[in-house]
């Protein structure tokens, strides 16, 4: 049965797309692979197209929350009268031939097992940071649904149409890992993490690497702070002001 579309958030990663989408289009169940071009500037959107996917673009750059949103929202409409609307798999844009190995990620979904699967890689790499949005991820979690997450930011997650609008609106940004899961935890969906044999291009230690490393903190701090007053308490009194 044909039931997964595939949905790509992608920003500048023409070098990468195409071997994604076309891994992303073996995948078991899955019939519509779908690519947000968020705003990129080196013909992301045209590679993915030629690779077999639909495409959606952002003609600025809105974060990958949106684009989630914008993948969903299109296979809704692509969707039509199905009876039963797609399971929803979200994959990042480098995963490139890995993507083939997402299957067990999709599967406690499609059985009626799980409401969201995250991947748990078997294969780690060594990130040039240190940890510290993981380690304010994964605490916050356990903080404020009780869930001990193993990989609280990976992006490659498979959710049910249900869930997928339990959580809705997403959290901005890099946030939006951090409050799927505590949002659906909270609303009592069943959420398991799957290990899989996937594996991405690894943050580096250069200028760019520790910006984007900045942007992952902040959104995930702020996607903490309307689910946990404690943290919305501190980072009130950091930015010297009483919280609201």
């Amino acid at each position: 049965m044909q039931d997964v579309a595939v949905i790509i958030p992608a920003k500048n990663e023409a070098d990468r797309i195409a071997a994604t989408v076309k891994a992303a289009l073996e995948l078991p169940g899955a019939d519509l692979v779908v690519v947000v071009d968020d705003g990129s500037a080196d013909g992301t959107g045209r590679v993915a197209q030629q690779a077999g996917a639909r495409v959606v673009r952002h003609g600025r750059n809105r974060g990958k929350g949106a684009a989630m949103e914008s993948g969903a929202e299109a296979v809704t409409i692509l969707d039509g009268d199905r009876e039963q609307p797609r399971h929803l798999l979200f994959l990042d844009a480098d995963l490139a031939e890995t993507a083939r190995d997402a299957a067990p990620l999709a599967e406690p979904v499609r059985a009626g097992e799980a409401d969201m699967t995250i991947a748990a890689f078997a294969t780690t790499v060594k990130l040039g940071g240190h940890g510290f949005v993981v380690r304010l991820s994964r605490d916050g979690i356990r903080r404020a649904s009780g869930f001990q997450a193993t990989q609280p930011l990976n992006g490659q997650r498979c959710l049910t149409r249900e869930a997928f609008e339990a959580a809705r609106p997403l959290a901005a940004g890099f946030g939006v890992e951090t409050a799927l899961t505590i949002d659906l935890v909270r609303q009592g969906f069943r959420v398991r993490e799957v290990e899989v044999p996937l594996s991405h291009r690894a943050t580096g230690t250069d200028w760019r690497a520790q910006v984007h490393r900045a942007r992952q903190f902040r959104d995930v701090a702020r996607a903490l702070a309307v689910r946990e007053p404690a943290v919305a308490e501190r980072l009130a009194r950091l930015r010297g002001r009483p919280r609201p």
